[in-house]
């Protein structure tokens, strides 16, 4: 009898043992959090492009800032990439869906004018808003950019502080905003004129300097980003084949290394090469924002439109949309960034900021 009991109790244990180990798989699973693909597209105009995101320390949520592309109004040359509004999108739920919350009200002249590439950064309970301004709406790539900077306590309700005078006469795109070793600000930025990436400095985010001479300048390229992670600064560049990936210890002289997310992915809507990265670092992982449009598939990326627009001269509504996407960036044992758009990964954005 004795026996029989205590044969029933190890088998009760094993089953219990079974169950116990399927709930910590089951659970396992509801923790791994893979992104979907696309991670977001804009409900309005579908063309959301140039993401940046961070966290909101009010609502305790994650904002997606973005420029919103009209892809879905039919109009001819680059209107459609002009009168463009900062896209918001938000999450509730750690990175995994993404809602969108509407535009930015960042107006502050007559008319209908043009934001694009918004970069935020959040010091002493301000956040700081710097964004390109174009004024009007261009046919062709023209129209002389400036940097906007706003401040804001909510991430909603903007103040302008003004157009940061960093060049005269001259194309000013894509700022990044990170604080270097020294307890300055660097802002790195493309000067249109020159065609690559220049910096400028700052004690308090409000007054800026340029600091002489180009500070990347191997490759043409648009929309540097500047982060730390694993014990280095990163800035990441779009070289229209991919990010040509910086290294730095100091963030004053920076080393190429590689260029990644130049051949294109097998998750949806991310069969092209990557466009105008933002980071986030969320403790030991780093994840790279991206946008892709999709429809130029045969060109690995956005090309030429020669034979593409239609009979109204109008470049087709599938190659102008475009479609958010977010991967894993790794440093491996050799102290080098690298990245597998299409290997699964653990992605979650944690309820803090970093």
């Amino acid at each position: 009898m004795k026996r029989l009991l205590l044969m029933l109790m190890i088998g009760c244990g094993l089953t219990l043992g079974i169950i116990a180990d399927a709930e910590a798989q089951s659970a396992a699973k509801e923790v791994l959090r893979i992104p979907k693909a696309p991670l977001f597209r804009d409900p309005i105009h579908d063309g959301a492009a140039d993401p940046m995101v961070i966290y909101n320390e009010q609502e305790k949520a994650w904002y997606m800032f973005y420029t919103n592309r009209r892809a879905n109004v039919s109009t001819q040359g680059t209107n459609w990439c002009y009168g463009t509004s900062i896209g918001v999108a938000v999450s509730t739920d750690n990175g995994k869906n993404w809602e969108y919350a509407g535009a930015l009200d960042l107006e502050f002249e007559r008319g209908k004018n043009t934001f694009w590439a918004p970069h935020v950064v959040y010091d002493k309970g301000v956040y700081h808003l710097f964004v390109t301004y174009i004024r009007g709406i261009h046919e062709s790539w023209s129209g002389i950019g400036k940097i906007a900077h706003y401040t804001s306590k909510n991430l909603w309700d903007w103040k302008l502080c003004g157009l940061i005078p960093l060049a005269n006469n001259d194309a000013l795109l894509d700022a990044t905003v990170y604080k270097k070793p020294d307890g300055k600000w660097g802002m790195w930025y493309k000067n249109s004129r020159i065609g690559y990436t220049v910096e400028a400095v700052s004690d308090d985010l409000y007054h800026w300097k340029n600091v002489p001479g180009i500070t990347i300048g191997d490759v043409p390229h648009e929309a540097p980003f500047v982060f730390y992670y694993k014990q280095y600064y990163w800035m990441l560049i779009d070289q229209w084949n991919g990010f040509g990936v910086y290294r730095s210890a100091d963030a004053e002289k920076w080393e190429k290394q590689s260029v990644i997310l130049g051949k294109k992915g097998e998750r949806k809507d991310d069969n092209v090469r990557a466009s105008h990265p933002g980071v986030v670092v969320a403790g030991d992982k780093a994840y790279v924002f991206y946008f892709t449009h999709p429809g130029w598939e045969k060109e690995g990326g956005w090309g030429d439109e020669t034979g593409k627009l239609d009979e109204a001269g109008v470049l087709p509504y599938i190659y102008r949309r475009s479609s958010i996407q977010v991967a894993e960036l790794k440093v491996n044992g050799a102290g080098v960034m690298t990245c597998d758009r299409d290997t699964p990964f653990d992605f979650y954005l944690p309820n803090a900021s970093n």
